[in-house]
C-alpha cells in the first residue's frame, strides 16, 4: 500500500487571512504554499488581485502566481496541469504543499478532476478573436448560442474569452460542452488532503474588506491601474476583475474617486458572500471561525494538522 503525501488547503473568502494562515502554517511544518486564484495568474494585476507582496512571504516559496500575460486565456484545467506538476515538485522535494484557495472552481478541478476537453486550438481562437474585434463580442456570443444554446445561457455576452472558449470545445469535440462536463473525471490521486475553512463572522469580514480596499489604492492602486492601461488590451480578462473596471471609470472621468473605492467595496463584500456559499458545499472542511491572521486561529490549525490521523 502506498503512502499518501500530504496536501493541506486553506479555504474561504477574501480577506479571510488565508494566506498569513498559509505562510504561519509554511514556517512551521517546512511548507510552500501553492495559490489557487484565477486572478493571480495573470502577471502584472497585482495590488488589485491582493498577491502577497515578496517582503511579507517571509520566504517561503508561492507557485501557481504570475504565470500567463494578461492577452492569454487561462482555464481551470489549465490550472490543473500546472497544479500537479508544482505539487510534484514539491513533495518530492519534502516539503509540505499548502494551498490557498480562493477560486472554488479551480479547487474543484484539481480535487475533482475535469472532462477529457478538447486541447487549445490557437488558430481557431485567433479567427474568433479578430471576428470579435471586428462584429463585437455579443455578435461572437450569438454564436456560441445557435451552436450550444445551453453553455450560452451559462455565459455573459462579453465574457469574451469564455465565448470563445466554449466555441471552441463545441467545434473541436463535435458535441456540446455540457455533455463534455458531464463525463467521466479523474479526481486527485496520491495526496491525502486536510481542508481548514476560514469564517470569520460576517459584519468583522466585511469591515476588513472596506478596510483592505482603502489601503489597496493607498499602496498604488490607481498607479498600477493607469499603467495598465496604457499597456494592456482594454478587452483583456484582468482589466474585468474586481476594481479595475471602477478605477478605469474614475481614469476617464466617469466616476469620483469616492464613488469608485464604494463600488469596489461593495462588489468585493457581494463576491466574499458568494464565495462562502460555494465553499460551504465542500466535503470533508475543518471550519474555524476567525481570521487566518488571528494567533488564536493558527493554533487550532496547527493542531488540526498535527493531530494523530486515523
Amino acid at each position: 500500500m502506498s503512502v499518501l503525501a500530504p496536501l493541506v488547503v486553506i479555504l474561504g473568502p477574501t480577506a479571510s487571512g488565508k494566506s498569513s494562515l498559509a505562510i504561519r502554517l509554511a514556517q512551521q511544518l517546512n511548507g510552500e504554499v501553492l495559490v489557487c486564484d484565477s486572478t493571480q495568474v495573470y502577471r502584472h494585476f497585482d495590488i488589485g488581485t491582493a498577491k502577497v507582496p515578496l517582503a511579507e512571504r517571509h520566504g517561503i516559496a508561492h507557485r501557481l502566481i504570475d504565470l500567463v500575460e494578461s492577452e492569454e486565456i487561462f482555464t481551470a484545467g489549465e490550472y490543473r496541469r500546472q497544479a500537479l506538476l508544482a505539487l510534484t515538485e514539491v513533495s518530492q522535494r519534502g516539503k509540505l504543499p499548502i494551498l490557498t484557495a480562493g477560486t472554488g472552481l479551480y479547487l474543484r478541478a484539481l480535487l475533482e478532476g475535469l472532462a477529457d476537453a478538447p486541447e487549445r486550438s490557437e488558430e481557431l481562437r485567433a479567427r474568433l478573436r479578430a471576428k470579435a474585434q471586428l462584429r463585437g463580442s455579443e455578435h461572437l456570443h450569438r454564436t456560441l448560442a445557435r451552436l450550444d444554446p445551453e453553455i450560452a445561457r451559462r455565459i455573459g455576452p462579453r465574457d469574451t474569452q469564455k465565448v470563445i472558449r466554449a466555441i471552441e470545445m463545441r467545434i473541436l469535440a463535435g458535441k456540446p460542452v455540457g455533455e463534455i462536463h458531464r463525463a467521466g473525471r479523474n479526481s486527485l490521486e496520491g495526496y491525502q488532503v486536510q481542508k481548514i475553512g476560514l469564517s470569520p463572522p460576517r459584519a468583522a469580514l466585511y469591515a476588513r474588506i472596506d478596510a483592505r480596499t482603502v489601503t489597496m489604492l493607498s499602496d498604488g492602486w490607481l498607479d498600477e491601474v493607469r499603467k495598465l492601461s496604457s499597456s494592456v488590451p482594454p478587452d483583456a480578462k484582468p482589466f474585468q476583475f474586481i476594481g479595475y473596471p471602477e478605477l478605469l471609470a474614475h481614469l476617464a472621468g466617469r466616476l469620483t474617486m469616492e464613488a469608485a473605492m464604494k463600488k469596489i467595496q461593495l462588489a468585493t463584500r457581494q463576491f466574499a458572500k458568494r464565495q462562502l456559499t460555494w465553499f460551504r458545499k465542500e466535503p470533508s472542511v475543518h471550519w474555524l471561525p476567525g481570521f487566518g491572521d488571528d494567533p488564536e486561529v493558527g493554533a487550532a490549525a496547527l493542531g488540526l494538522l498535527q493531530a494523530p490521523r486515523a
